[in-house]
């Protein structure tokens, strides 16, 4: 399975579109639509870069979500899947609650874990209490409110 639209279009609407490099709410260089990978303070790039960047790195986290997920995944299941990934990384996932109540076939408990990933360096955010109630609502088959 690989993201949709819809799903690259959560990811855009909640990461947001710098092209200059900046640093994120925990101090990671981050440029584009929130890609970290190999960017340097003072980068510049083009929208067109950052959306082939975006792709690159959701490509990417596919894989680790195919690794890590033992369940059939509706679309909206895996698009919410893509963005959490997106947004915390492989490892968030692998760890997770989430993850280990999805493979156990409970899609409900896996859902409710959403919420609990609101935090970064200790501080409840907006915006990822946001994200993460668009994440379970795609993951549920409702369609996410912004």
């Amino acid at each position: 399975m690989r993201t949709s639209e819809s799903g690259l279009a959560l990811i855009r609407q909640f990461e947001g579109l710098r092209l200059r490099a900046y640093r994120d709410a925990v101090g990671v260089a981050t440029i584009g639509y929130g890609t970290t990978r190999g960017v340097k303070m003072g980068q510049e790039i083009s929208k067109e870069r950052a959306e082939e960047l975006l792709r690159e790195d959701v490509a990417r986290f596919e894989g680790y979500i195919e690794a890590l997920v033992r369940v059939p995944l509706t679309q909206g299941q895996w698009d919410a899947l893509s963005s959490f990934v997106y947004n915390l990384g492989p490892g968030a996932l692998e760890k997770s609650t989430l993850l280990r109540l999805l493979n156990a076939g409970d899609y409900s408990g896996a859902a409710a874990q959403f919420e609990r990933w609101v935090y970064a360096s200790g501080k409840k955010l907006a915006g990822l209490v946001k994200r993460r109630a668009a994440e379970r609502a795609l993951f549920e088959g409702k369609t996410p409110c912004a």
